[in-house]
């Protein structure tokens, strides 16, 4: 049970983390980071950064079979889905990309049903369709599907790249479920990292060669490391922590939450209105990750 409670709050957690991540990430891209640069250094610090604190736990061998898994996890839930979100998000507006990652938890639950052989209840479906309908009221109600807001308007081949984001996480959360279970979080992520850094590397040392030649201001910097430690090293520990302990439908309807922490810091920070729409999106998405949370998992129904 304590498990459990302290899966639900990491997985809140992280939710608030990358919740914020998408209007930063922006910023910096905005202020001449390169998509490309800044996937790489997520992946390039994550992998140090994890790498560094395997060093503070005891170590934990990984099997050749393990470790040759571990690539395609790496592949699905790190390269393939910052990679995709990154280039998706600097083609396209934030609004839109808040939208098309509002699928990942139906795409969850239909591959937990294929894979997992997790029985798709009226409860667990109710509660994906609550979340759902809170998300797309809070971001609809932020400016619509073309909402420039701040950040340019949206692209078809940005919002495909989020889609497929969204679909690659998808992938990760339910195939690798058993093999997720069987390690330390430090030895999951510090394989899965350095994997993801020696993938993308080839591909991105020019554009690091040029973001690195250019002077950047300071806050542009903080950006990129708000993004790096807190959005990749510590989002992913507590993430981690939730798969270990909960169904993989349940992990992906924090998904939903990410949108009420954009809107409530939004709030805060004075660049939009409270009202009453807010409050009820943010209610059924809450409603829906309960109910989702209640509903009977395959072991529970034999």
């Amino acid at each position: 049970m304590k498990k459990k409670v302290s899966a639900h709050l990491a997985l809140l957690f992280s939710a608030t983390i990358w919740g914020l991540m998408a209007p930063v990430g922006k910023a910096a891209m905005e202020s001449g980071i390169s998509a490309l640069s800044l996937a790489s250094m997520r992946m390039v610090g994550g992998a140090v950064c994890f790498w560094c604190a395997s060093l503070l736990v005891p170590y934990e061998k990984v099997s050749v079979r393990d470790l040759f898994a571990l690539f395609f996890a790496s592949l699905f839930g790190i390269v393939l889905n910052q990679g995709t979100y990154t280039f998706g998000l600097s083609m396209t507006s934030p609004v839109d990309a808040s939208i098309i990652v509002t699928v990942m938890p139906i795409i969850t639950m239909i591959l937990a049903a294929v894979f997992l052989k997790e029985p798709i209840s009226l409860l667990k479906a109710s509660g994906v369709a609550l979340g759902l309908g809170g998300a797309l009221l809070l971001v609809l109600g932020a400016g619509g599907i073309s909402d420039s807001g701040n950040s340019g308007n949206g692209n078809i081949w940005g919002n495909l790249l989020c889609l497929g984001a969204s679909f690659s996480f998808a992938c990760y959360l339910t195939i690798f479920k058993k093999l997720i279970s069987r390690y330390h979080i430090f030895t999951l992520m510090k394989w899965m990292f350095l994997y993801a850094a020696i993938c993308f590397l080839p591909v991105a040392s020019s554009d690091l060669k040029e973001t690195f030649a250019v002077h950047h201001a300071f806050d542009v910097w903080l950006e990129v490391g708000y993004v790096v430690i807190f959005g990749t090293f510590v989002a992913y520990i507590f993430m981690l922590h939730g798969q270990q302990n909960l169904r993989p439908t349940v992990v992906s309807m924090y998904n939903y939450v990410q949108p009420v922490v954009s809107a409530t810091a939004s709030i805060i920070a004075g660049i939009a209105l409270f009202d009453w729409s807010k409050v009820l999106a943010a209610a059924l998405i809450f409603v829906g990750v309960y109910c989702v949370t209640k509903s009977r998992a395959r072991g529970e129904l034999k």
